[in-house]
């Protein structure tokens, strides 16, 4: 026997849980199919840094999972850019444009632990875990099946919506039969934890150089969340570094910003590859987050665009949620997130490669480009306002500030 849901979610990582707690709102009954069994964190919800730009900080709070962080975020209300071998950097102030912050940082796990409560509490939610998606059956009555395999054999579920959100190498997308366009940067993406002699009081530095960038992230434990780029070619000699090499070297990268670097937690390390899929949609089926567009990191902008995507799905069911799979509910938010996405991934995929180029050509009109980012008014507005998360249409939980 199949087993009826309005909507399946194909994936229970940071995009996907927000998605089930934003449908649990409607009413809808929502299935989610996650890989990990209950009481264990997908592996996404590690010790890395991630970064809430303000929307994002809006709409989780109006979800209710920021109120279930155990630690507190760290607010970002300084970023500072520059790159090494080039004069001219920008620096943005929150308050200059009536904000307390432009996001916060968040450790993955917390997030991790603090998306796992507010479920635990939803009404209308079924979870499949541990279950591994198998495929995607025909669509019939106005439902496409799906089917999963758990510690019992496999399983059909039939749903009005099948949500793809299993990720960069999405099997959700596979059985769609959606092609995907693939860049490879040749960088290595190091994240760590990092004490410093000056605790952090909001400032975000970030270095960009030939090899990638290098950021210090303020925490809310009085520690920094570094992010250090590195040549693929080098990736395993840096991994190799003991700690004080290791610290010696963001020291150099970074410089003497935030004083004197003393400890540094466990290092974890994530080849940069760009995936983007060729399409959004299929009968009755959608992808979001990473399965949609797995971007370069430089701006911190892949979750905050995974979890806009997932709550526009929801403010476009909210207002079809009779059929929210239907062929035109779908177009509809292929349309509306158009704008959103495509300029999202412009900016990280075209400053990643400029920044990273090394002809000395180029050295000049980046300079450049960062004396007129730091003095023109309308450029660092369109800076801030995507790094803000507030760039196309907005969803509406994006858009107040829940305290």
């Amino acid at each position: 026997m199949s087993k009826n849901h309005d909507v399946v979610i194909v994936g229970g990582g940071l995009v996907g849980a927000s998605l089930a707690i934003a449908l649990d709102r409607l009413g809808l009954d929502v299935g989610l199919v996650e890989a990990t069994p209950g009481g264990t964190l997908p592996a996404v919800f590690d010790q890395r840094n991630l970064s809430f730009a303000a929307a994002t900080v809006n709409a989780l709070g109006a979800l209710g999972v920021m109120q279930k962080l155990a630690h507190p975020g760290g607010p970002i209300r300084r970023i500072h850019v520059s790159r090494a071998g080039d004069f001219g950097r920008v620096v943005m102030r929150a308050e200059d444009y009536g904000r307390e912050a432009f996001g916060q940082v968040v450790v993955a796990r917390d997030f991790g632990e603090a998306l796992e409560a507010r479920l635990a509490e939803l009404q209308n939610l079924t979870r499949y875990r541990p279950a591994t998606f198998v495929t995607l059956g025909d669509c019939a009555d106005g439902r496409r099946e799906v089917v999963i395999a758990g510690d019992t054999g496999e399983q059909r579920l039939r749903a009005r919506l099948v949500v793809g959100a299993d990720g960069t190498r999405s099997a959700v997308r596979q059985a769609l039969g959606i092609d995907i366009t693939e860049h490879d940067y040749w960088q290595t993406l190091f994240v760590a934890r990092v004490r410093a002699a000056k605790a952090p009081d909001g400032s975000a530095w970030e270095r960009l150089t030939a090899t990638g960038p290098t950021a210090l992230l303020p925490r809310g434990d009085r520690h920094y969340g570094v992010v250090h780029g590195v040549a693929r070619d080098q990736a395993e000699a840096v991994m190799a570094l003991d700690e004080a090499a290791w610290l010696a070297r963001l020291q150099d990268a970074v410089g003497w910003r935030a004083g004197r670097l003393l400890e540094s937690g466990p290092r974890s390390a994530y080849p940069l590859i760009q995936v983007l899929a060729q399409k959004l949609v299929g009968q009755r089926a959608l992808l979001l987050g990473n399965a949609a567009q797995t971007i370069h990191p430089l701006g911190a902008q892949g979750f905050n665009l995974g979890l806009r995507d997932a709550l526009t799905l929801a403010e476009l069911i909210a207002d079809d949620a009779a059929d929210p799979g239907s062929d035109a509910l779908l177009q509809a938010y292929v349309q509306r997130r158009g704008p959103d996405r495509e300029q999202t991934l412009a900016f990280s995929d075209g400053l990643a490669r400029l920044t990273s180029n090394a002809a000395p050509l180029l050295r000049p009109l980046r300079s450049l480009g960062l004396v007129a980012a730091a003095q023109a008014g309308a450029v660092q507005s369109f800076l801030v306002g995507g790094a803000m998360g507030f760039r196309g249409q907005v969803p509406e939980l994006c858009r107040s500030e829940v305290r």
